[in-house]
């Protein structure tokens, strides 16, 4: 299983197997790269961040890989 959820003000996300293969999930930190490698990303804030099963393309250091059996989580405050 991979999931993220939201409230609104935070997110999490979990990456989860009880046996066999994981999905992969991803995070990214820094949207004005993204923007610059996808023109339908240009509308994004700053501030955004996008949590996806696989990269939306491969510009270096845009993407973390959320590790195996992990979860994290991020406050807009």
């Amino acid at each position: 299983m991979t999931v993220a959820t939201t409230d609104g003000e935070r997110v999490w996300a979990f990456r989860y197997a009880s046996k066999g293969k994981q999905g992969s999930l991803f995070f990214s930190r820094d949207v004005t790269t993204l923007r610059r490698h996808n023109p339908m990303l240009r509308d994004l804030s700053d501030e955004a961040r996008l949590v996806v099963s696989e990269p939306l393309g491969e510009p270096a250091g845009a993407w973390n890989e959320v590790p195996p059996s992990s979860w994290g989580g991020h406050s807009a405050r």
